[in-house]
C-alpha cells in the first residue's frame, strides 16, 4: 500500500497539471497531505463519496497517462542507475588512488549526489 501511495504521489507530481482543478486539489490533499476522505470533504464542501470519485477518476487518468508516456518509469530507472553509479564512485574512494584520480572520483561522487538530490 505504501508503494502505491508513493507511486500515485509521483504520478501526481509529474502529471497533476493535466487533471481538473478539483481532481488535482483532492488528490494533493489525499496523497500529499494525507488527509482522510472526511477531512477533504469538509474542506472542499463535497461529500466523502464525491472526494473518493474525484480521487478514483484522477488516479485512473494519471495511470493512463503514465502508461502512454512512461515518464515516471524512466525517471525511476534513471534515479536507480544514478544511485548505482554514485555507490561505485564512492567505492573508488576506498581504493589506493593517486591524487588526481582521487580528486576525479570525489568530483564524480559529488556530482552524482547533486543530481540525485535535484531529482
Amino acid at each position: 500500500m505504501a508503494d502505491d501511495r508513493v507511486m500515485q504521489s509521483l504520478l501526481l507530481d509529474f502529471y497533476g497539471q493535466l487533471l481538473t482543478d478539483k481532481q488535482r486539489e483532492t488528490c494533493e490533499l489525499y496523497f500529499n497531505e494525507d488527509l482522510s476522505l472526511a477531512e477533504i470533504a469538509e474542506q472542499c464542501g463535497i461529500s466523502r463519496q464525491g472526494v473518493w470519485d474525484n480521487v478514483r477518476r484522477a488516479v485512473a487518468a494519471l495511470e493512463e497517462i503514465e502508461e502512454k508516456t512512461g515518464l515516471v518509469r524512466r525517471f525511476s530507472e534513471t534515479q536507480r542507475s544514478l544511485e548505482r553509479l554514485r555507490d561505485k564512485a564512492e567505492g573508488l574512494l576506498s581504493l589506493p588512488l593517486d591524487e588526481k584520480a582521487h580528486t576525479a572520483a570525489c568530483e564524480l561522487s559529488d556530482g552524482l549526489k547533486a543530481l540525485l538530490e535535484r531529482g
